[in-house]
C-alpha cells in the first residue's frame, strides 16, 4: 500500500484506536501518547511490509503494549508508597490478548463527548477534540483559532491534564451531560469539516478524510439526538457544502470559484438530503446559527446558475445570523452579500467597519474580499494590491495560486 493510502487509513483509525485504549486503561494523556507511538510504528512499517490482516487490532495491540510499559513504569516508581492500591486497580494487570480491545462503533463518539467535558473551557474542549478525534496537528488547530501555535500547544496540554485529574469515566454521558457538552461538540465538528473542505495549508485544496470524518460523526450525533435542531442544521450544512466539492477544483487541482463552477458536477443526492434536513428542522421553531448557515447553503445549491442566486434572501439570512453569532467571518460574508444586493461600494463600506476586528485584521480573506469588491468597483490598481496581499498571507497552495491568477488577470485587463 502506498504511503498516501497508509496515512489516510491511519487518520481514519486513530480516533477509534484511542477510544478503545482509553476505554481499557482510563488514562487519556498516556493513552494518546501510546496511540501516537503505534501510529508512528505503523507509518514506518506498513508501506514496506504491507498491511496487517486487521489494521485496527494491530494498532490497538501495539498501543496496548506501550500502555503496559507505562503501567509497569508507574508501578516501579510508586510501589513503595501505594503498592497495595495499585495492585487493586484494573490497570495494574497489563497482560492482554487480541480480544481485549473489542471493536465498538461508539468509541469515537464517546471520545468526542469525553473531550468536551464541562471541566474544560469551551475553547480547550474544542482544541483537545480536534487533536484527539479530528487528528489535526497543533499548527492546524492554532490557525483555526487564529492564535499562535505555542499558545495552542499549552492549551491542549492543560486540557489533557484536566481530563486526567477529573477522573471522568470513558462512557457516553447521560442526557443532561450531553446537553451541556453539545455546543462544544458541534463546534468541533464544524471546524474539522472546514479544515477538510478548505485546508489551511499545503498543496491540496481538500482533505476529504477530515470532511468525511466530520460528516460521519455528525450523522452519529444526529442519530443520537434526532430532535436537536442545531445538530440537524450542522449536518445539513456539511452535506450542502460538500455537495459542491467535485466542481471546486479544475483538471490540475486549481481552485474554481463558486460563480464559475460547473453545477452539473454537484452531488444532487447530498443536496436533496441536506435540503430535506434543513427544511424539516426549520419548521420546528427556534433557529440557531448552524441552521441559518445551512439555509444559506441551500439557497446557493438550489440556484440553477450563479446569476440566478437569490442574493436578497441570502443577505436577509446573514443579517439574522449576525445577531446570533459574533463572528468576523460571518460579518465578512455579510459584506459580500450586501455588495451583491446593493453594489460593491456598500460592501466596501461594511468591510471598513469590520477591518478593525483583531480576530480578522490580518486574515487573508479580508484582503481577498476587498480585492474582489474593488475590482467590481473599477479600482483595478488597488484590487491587484489586495489580491497580492491576500496571496502572501495564505498558507494554502491552491488559494495562493488562485489569488495570484486573479491579480494577473486584472493586471492584463488594465494593460
Amino acid at each position: 500500500m502506498e504511503r498516501g493510502g497508509v496515512e489516510r487509513l491511519l487518520r481514519e483509525l486513530a480516533p477509534q484506536v484511542l477510544g478503545a485504549v482509553v476505554r481499557r486503561y482510563g488514562d487519556f494523556a498516556a493513552s494518546e501518547d501510546a496511540v501516537q507511538e503505534a501510529l508512528l510504528a505503523a507509518a514506518m512499517q506498513w508501506p514496506h511490509e504491507g498491511l496487517p490482516d486487521n489494521p485496527r487490532a494491530w494498532l490497538t495491540h501495539v498501543a496496548g503494549r506501550r500502555m503496559t510499559d507505562h503501567v509497569r513504569s508507574e508501578l516501579a516508581r510508586r510501589q513503595r508508597e501505594t503498592l497495595l492500591a495499585l495492585w487493586e486497580t484494573p490497570a495494574q494487570a497489563p497482560a492482554f490478548g487480541d480480544d481485549d480491545f473489542p471493536a465498538d462503533p461508539d468509541d469515537t463518539l464517546v471520545l468526542l463527548f469525553m473531550c468536551c467535558h464541562p471541566a474544560l473551557t469551551t475553547s480547550s474542549a474544542i482544541a483537545l477534540t480536534l487533536r484527539a478525534v479530528g487528528g489535526l496537528t497543533t499548527a492546524e488547530i492554532a490557525r483555526a483559532f487564529l492564535v499562535p501555535e505555542a499558545t495552542m500547544a499549552q492549551r491542549i496540554s492543560r486540557a489533557k491534564q484536566t481530563i486526567r485529574d477529573s477522573g471522568v469515566p470513558f462512557a457516553m454521558p447521560d442526557a443532561e451531560e450531553r446537553a451541556a457538552r453539545l455546543d462544544a461538540v458541534l463546534h468541533v465538528l464544524y471546524l474539522v469539516f472546514n479544515e477538510g473542505y478548505t485546508t489551511s495549508s499545503g498543496d491540496a485544496l481538500h482533505r476529504t478524510d477530515l470532511s468525511d470524518e466530520a460528516i460521519r460523526l455528525a450523522r452519529d450525533v444526529h442519530a443520537l439526538l434526532p430532535r436537536e435542531g442545531e445538530v440537524a442544521g450542522l449536518l445539513a450544512l456539511m452535506l450542502l457544502t460538500d455537495a459542491r466539492r467535485p466542481a471546486r477544483t479544475g483538471a490540475h487541482g486549481e481552485l474554481v470559484s463558486l460563480d464559475r463552477q460547473d453545477r452539473r458536477l454537484w452531488n444532487r443526492a447530498l443536496i436533496d438530503e441536506g435540503v430535506a434536513l434543513i427544511s424539516a428542522t426549520l419548521s420546528r421553531g427556534a433557529v440557531g446559527a448552524y441552521q441559518l448557515q445551512a439555509a444559506i447553503a441551500a439557497v446557493h445549491d438550489e440556484a440553477p446558475s450563479a446569476d440566478a442566486t437569490d442574493w436578497p434572501q441570502i443577505l436577509a439570512l446573514y443579517t439574522v445570523l449576525l445577531r446570533l453569532a459574533d463572528n468576523p467571518m460571518v460579518a465578512l460574508n455579510h459584506a459580500i452579500a450586501l455588495a451583491m444586493v446593493h453594489g460593491p461600494t456598500a460592501g466596501l463600506e461594511r468591510l471598513a467597519m469590520i477591518a478593525g476586528d483583531k480576530r480578522i485584521a490580518g486574515h487573508y480573506r479580508l484582503d481577498a474580499v476587498r480585492a474582489h469588491l474593488l475590482e467590481r468597483a473599477g479600482d483595478r490598481e488597488r484590487a491587484i494590491e489586495h489580491y497580492l496581499a491576500a496571496a502572501a498571507k495564505t498558507a494554502s497552495g491552491p488559494e495562493r495560486d488562485y489569488l495570484l491568477a486573479q491579480a494577473a488577470r486584472v493586471l492584463e485587463a488594465t494593460a
